[in-house]
């Protein structure tokens, strides 16, 4: 049964609706946390902290922060699988081009596959700078996560891939969230308007609350 419904068209796309909501939920919270910098470095700190030892006494250390990463991971793997596959399945059900072509989908919509490429590159980025330090720019220091931010916001290179990143997120989010309405089938004639208004929004509130930092360091606010 679960086989048969992914192969299906329909399967793939609640596939990529459901797993794109769970990583819209993660970017909610991620923001608002990352949002804590401007209150300074002990409670940027302490909220980072915090985040590895939720769950306490029940759970162990850091074992809630993994469940999340592993919910994630699969999240953006099933996405990623069932958008690539829906993109061939696409490009074998018409495999000539098109005699006249109608530019008809938004910016947004063509620059999907190309957003979800960026985006998969900014999170190896991400992770190799500020969890595990590989990559950082200065001196990376484990438990001190507000100076490693500001470290790599001071960077030129730091704050243009981080830029172009949270760009193509608020491009995804602004044509994903509409799409997984539609496909869940939330979405109706007299919702459609009401639905494509809070994609913007959304969109917009990500993308100034995720540029807000390094606009924050790149200011002197933040350091």
């Amino acid at each position: 049964m679960a086989r048969t419904v992914w192969n299906s068209t329909v399967g793939k796309k609640t596939v990529m609706a459901v797993s794109g909501l769970i990583m819209l939920l993660y970017l909610v919270a991620h923001m608002l946390g990352n949002l804590k910098i401007y209150f300074g470095a002990p409670e940027f700190n302490e909220y980072a902290h915090w985040l590895r030892t939720m769950g306490e006494p029940l759970l162990h250390y850091e074992w809630a922060l993994w469940v999340v990463r592993v919910v994630l991971v699969v999240a953006v793997v099933a996405h990623a699988v069932s958008a690539y596959q829906l993109s061939r399945r696409d490009i074998k059900a018409r495999p000539s081009k098109y005699v006249h072509k109608k530019a008809r989908a938004s910016y947004a919509t063509r620059t999907m596959r190309w957003g979800g490429i960026i985006l998969a590159l900014f999170i190896v980025w991400h992770i190799l700078d500020l969890t595990t330090g590989h990559v950082h720019s200065g001196g990376f220091e484990e438990g001190k996560p507000y100076q490693n931010v500001v470290d790599t916001f001071s960077t030129w290179y730091g704050n243009v891939i981080y830029i172009v990143a949270v760009l193509a997120v608020g491009l995804h989010i602004r044509h994903g969230f509409w799409s997984a309405a539609q496909t869940l089938g939330v979405g109706s004639r007299t919702r459609d308007r009401a639905l494509k208004a809070l994609a913007n929004v959304l969109a917009l509130l990500l993308t100034i609350g995720f540029l807000a930092v390094p606009v924050g360091v790149m200011t002197g606010v933040v350091s």
